[in-house]
């Protein structure tokens, strides 16, 4: 028995106590061990078709001889060898594994209730840990993913479990590596799937975003309305320093509107453009009258020849 003391990062000392390995073999052991190489011997060639074995390229075998793991680490790639009646093995596949985290009813930290579920991808790192640390390392690896699921879930707001999928994420993934470690397992990668949430919930979020929607039209159009005055004052500033400009306008309109339907058009005609007329009316007709005046003086006057008379 030996004590082994480790000095920590915080500085403190940490001590534990290594048994001493039971590699020694007792006697049943040797006896047993001398047994089935008899029996192997004896029923080649058939035996060898019972003591050979082999794993693929992405497992790896676990040798046990009568209940105690063999020294050597895993087995394989290839073909291992095994004496009957008294070895038996355990083979881990090492390759890239992924489960479903079913949908776990979870209460947020502003305590909306909603239902989460994941993916989640994981691989073998030990085999020799994943068969002797824990009875069922896959199982457990799930047990232990919906269990995260929810503790990591229930620190975070709705809004963060909307917007940082991500950072969620991995968090669950490094919490779920350091914890099956000791297991020889490694969590590779966490997806958040999906995030349900009640009806109620989804209609007041909608009629928020509505709301949300309607203010910001209506401060856009508010902001339209103030540049379009800015700009029609300053088109009428323009069109005061001309008038002619006024009456090309109102005839682009009026060509405009005659142009998309066939109607009756009241079109107002300011009394600036026929002030010229009426004022040219009105010098015609003064001439005209004093043009009769002057006539019906020239008539009324006699004739020379008839004073003499």
């Amino acid at each position: 028995m030996k004590t082994h003391c480790l000095t920590t990062e915080s500085g403190g000392c940490e001590c534990y106590v290594e048994l001493p390995e039971a590699d020694s073999i007792g006697c049943v052991e040797v006896l047993a061990t001398v047994c089935s190489t008899i029996l192997m011997v004896l029923t080649l060639p058939i035996s060898i078709f019972l003591c050979f074995k082999v794993v693929q390229e992405y497992e790896r075998a676990v040798i046990f001889r009568l209940g105690r793991l063999r020294s050597g680490g895993a087995r394989g790639p290839g073909v291992f060898f095994v004496l009957p009646c008294i070895d038996n093995y355990c083979k881990v596949d090492l390759r890239t594994v992924s489960f479903d985290v079913p949908p776990q009813e979870v209460l947020t930290r502003d305590s909306v209730t909603v239902s989460v579920d994941a993916v989640v991808y994981y691989r073998i790192r030990d085999p020799l840990n994943a068969v002797v640390q824990v009875a069922n390392y896959s199982h457990s690896t799930r047990l232990l993913a919906a269990t995260t699921l929810r503790n990591v879930l229930g620190t975070r707001n709705l809004s963060e479990l909307l917007t940082e999928r991500e950072a969620i994420s991995h968090s669950m993934q490094v919490t779920l590596d350091e914890a099956t470690d000791p297991w020889g397992v490694q969590v590779e990668r966490v997806e958040i799937k999906d995030v349900s949430l009640p009806d109620s919930l989804q209609r007041s979020m909608a009629a928020e975003a509505e709301a949300a929607r309607e203010a910001r039209a209506k401060v856009i159009a508010a902001e339209g309305e103030m540049k379009s005055s800015r700009a029609l004052k300053e088109a009428s500033d323009i069109m005061c320093e001309s008038p002619a400009a006024l009456q090309l306008r109102y005839l682009q309109t009026l060509s405009s509107i005659a142009g998309e339907k066939n109607s009756t058009i009241v079109f107002p005609l300011p009394i600036e453009l026929i002030g010229p007329l009426m004022n040219i009316t009105s010098s015609i007709t003064s001439k005209m009258a004093a043009n009769s005046a002057t006539s019906a003086t020239t008539v009324a006057e006699p004739r020379p020849s008839e004073v003499i008379d």
